[in-house]
């Protein structure tokens, strides 16, 4: 049978269950299943409930398994021993949301024309549904395949338990293969499979000159400031206006991007001005598309995502503040180590501002996998087939944990097969998520799955 007829019988099966797509993915959606929120841990319980019955009811093996944080959903579809397995990868937590920001409830799932809005719609739920639904049918019809499923509910949170899970059941694991679908395409037109994101150091530089804040007329000109003496530390290590990195050994590990490289990037379709519309941005630091690609997708960066203290009420309130906050955050590319860029960071501090206590947050290693071999080859042949565009190989700026845990305790090829657009709002206001990439995601998926079953083991 050719790979069209299989699509054609897989694009009837898509239409054939949209309703119940639909149904199952507000149902999943309608659970606040925010990790970012410690109040929510009933939520994320339910949403592991949910996702393991979900399975379960599939004919699915499934079970929730505790973690020292929150749980992991694990299940298979099982076809044989002989057969190559492949696991699927997909986070069930999503990001917080204010619903005064939003159009429409964040957790009540609205459907207008094959578009559907919610928080968690296309980051992540969305997406995992099209896989599994692409996995019932590979199993119902026999494609030589064991399908493993991974659904986490600490990605949002980077993953802290995530690593131990995978010592700890790495028998249970046992895979030739993983697929992720939690990546985002170019553009609508120009499918992309991403090799590579960027890794994540965060850290809160944090300063206090005081027990109190204090009168202005009275303490100014001796009075130290903290939020001053912070902007201007930040400004030594940064460049706000290039994102010129100025500490010292930062840039020591980065490997420049080949030409070729960066020609692929604006190839993928890749503009500039699409990108501004897309993220609703009123200009960004460059106008030319190669320069663009390789900030958000091979180059770090150094962020300021938000600074406290002192007075932030209506009017002007004259103090001096006692003490200050800067939030920031460090994007880095493949060979930079977290701890190596803190140590250079803090070393920095300790020299230009010794009063500023450097803390380390979260820390994600950046990730760079392949884009030639069979698995690429599948993936791409897959792609093609379902949406009519041969894809892009690209990289992404954002970050996934799990990603790397995988490659270092599986060490299985990884394989990006992500359905979100830039318009779905990936971690924005007024997320969404829509019919036609998610049916189009279920026929990718069968012929994805149809196509390794044949790679030798």
């Amino acid at each position: 049978m050719s790979a069209r007829i299989d699509l054609d019988k897989v694009a009837s099966y898509a239409q054939s269950v949209q309703k119940e797509y639909e149904r199952t993915l507000k149902e999943f959606v309608d659970i606040p299943s925010v990790s970012m929120e410690p109040e929510r841990k009933g939520d994320i319980e339910a949403a592991a409930e949910y996702g393991m019955n979900l399975l379960k009811n599939a004919g699915a093996s499934a079970r929730v398994v505790k973690t020292k944080g929150y749980p992991v959903v694990i299940g298979e579809f099982h076809h044989s021993a002989a057969a190559p397995t492949v696991t699927i990868y997909n986070h069930l937590d999503v990001q917080p949301a204010d619903p005064s920001e939003w159009i429409k409830p964040p957790f009540n799932m609205q459907i207008e024309n094959g578009v559907y809005s919610g928080r968690g719609t296309t980051d992540d739920k969305g997406p995992a549904l099209s896989v599994f639904y692409a996995a019932k049918f590979a199993h119902a019809n026999s494609i030589p395949l064991n399908i493993k499923f991974i659904w986490e509910l600490e990605e949002e949170i980077g993953s802290p338990s995530f690593e131990q899970f995978l010592k700890d059941n790495k028998k249970d694991l046992a895979t030739d293969s993983v697929v992720i679908s939690d990546t985002i395409w170019v553009s609508r037109e120009r499918p992309a499979i991403p090799y590579g994101l960027r890794g994540l150091q965060c850290c809160l530089l944090k300063l206090k000159t005081g027990v109190k804040d204090v009168h202005s007329g009275t303490t100014g000109g001796l009075a130290r400031n903290p939020i001053g003496e912070l902007t201007k530390l930040i400004s030594q290590c940064y460049d706000a206006t290039t994102g010129e990195v100025k500490f010292p050994g930062f840039y020591d590990d980065v490997n420049p991007v080949d030409e070729d490289e960066l020609d692929n990037f604006v190839k993928s379709g890749f503009s500039v001005a699409n990108f501004k519309k897309a993220h609703e941005l009123g200009s960004t630091r460059t106008e030319d598309a190669k320069e663009g690609a390789a900030r958000i997708w091979a180059r770090p960066t150094f962020e300021v995502h938000g600074i406290t203290g002192g007075y932030s009420g209506p009017g002007v309130k004259t103090i001096v503040p006692h003490q200050a906050e800067a939030k920031i955050s460090m994007r880095l590319v493949p060979s930079q180590d977290p701890e190596k860029i803190t140590a250079a960071l803090k070393a920095f501090v300790k020299e230009h501002a010794p009063d500023v206590e450097v803390v380390r947050e979260g820390a994600l290693k950046p990730f760079l996998g392949h884009f030639r071999g069979p698995f690429a080859e599948a993936a791409k042949g897959a792609m093609t087939a379902a949406f009519n565009a041969e894809p892009a190989f690209t990289r992404e700026g954002g970050s996934i944990g799990a990603v790397v845990s995988m490659q270092e305790q599986l060490d299985v090829p990884i394989v990006f097969l992500g359905l979100s657009l830039p318009e779905h709002g990936y971690h924005a206001i007024n997320e969404n998520f829509d019919w036609q990439q998610a049916s189009g995601g279920i026929r990718m998926f069968v012929e994805y799955f149809e196509r390794i079953s044949k790679i030798k083991k």
